[in-house]
């Protein structure tokens, strides 16, 4: 059974910094594309980035040049570090992955940008 929990969400100033992280299971980690996305209130889901088994990544254009993804396949984990974050970063940030038509989400993790 496939699971993804996210963690490290929690309050930032602007500028500041947060490292999210998603622990997986039930599934062989190290074969599948990850993805984080991101829902603020009132908002659709968007994708903000995403890394292939091999380790290439994309990003969503508002988080190029400030977050990075990355993968630890030892581990099972997947994780976003988020720099100088802004107030509009502002939402409930999912871990993904897919199989086929599947999807799979975690439960997600608030992340909340104010001064």
């Amino acid at each position: 059974q496939v699971q993804l929990v996210e963690s490290g969400g929690g309050l930032a100033q602007p500028g500041g910094s947060l490292r999210l992280s998603c622990a997986a299971s039930g599934f062989t980690f190290s074969s599948y594309f990850m993805r984080w996305y991101r829902q603020a209130p009132g908002k659709q889901r968007e994708l903000v980035a995403g890394i292939t088994s091999g380790g290439s990544t994309n990003y969503e254009d508002s988080a190029k040049g400030r977050f990075t993804i990355s993968r630890d396949n030892a581990k099972k984990t997947v994780y976003l570090q988020m720099n100088s974050l802004k107030p509009e970063d502002t939402a409930v940030y999912y871990c993904n992955t897919f199989s086929g038509p599947f999807n799979y989400w975690g439960q997600g993790t608030q992340v909340f940008v104010s001064s």
